[in-house]
């Protein structure tokens, strides 16, 4: 997998979910840009996961079994939190 440039992860970001835009679409305009490069892949790579699966992941119903995208779902949800 490779870096995309931020347009297209933006444009990822768009999902089937409203809930999913309301996490993916702040944290990218807020902190992508600060990840490192292979945060930047995890985050990717989390983007390619289906929106049942993340939604899942996101609101507590089940543990991501990836411990990279776990943590970047970690990190997606802290920024999004009050």
């Amino acid at each position: 997998m490779e870096l995309m440039n931020i347009a297209r992860v933006r444009w990822a970001c768009r999902r089937g979910m409203l809930e999913l835009d309301v996490l993916f679409q702040p944290f990218v305009e807020a902190q992508y840009q600060d990840l490192s490069d292979q945060d930047k892949l995890d985050f990717i790579r989390l983007l390619t996961c289906e929106d049942p699966e993340l939604f899942a992941w996101f609101m507590g119903h089940e543990q991501c079994p990836d411990s990279d995208l776990a943590r970047m779902v970690i990190k997606v949800r802290g920024r999004a939190a009050p």
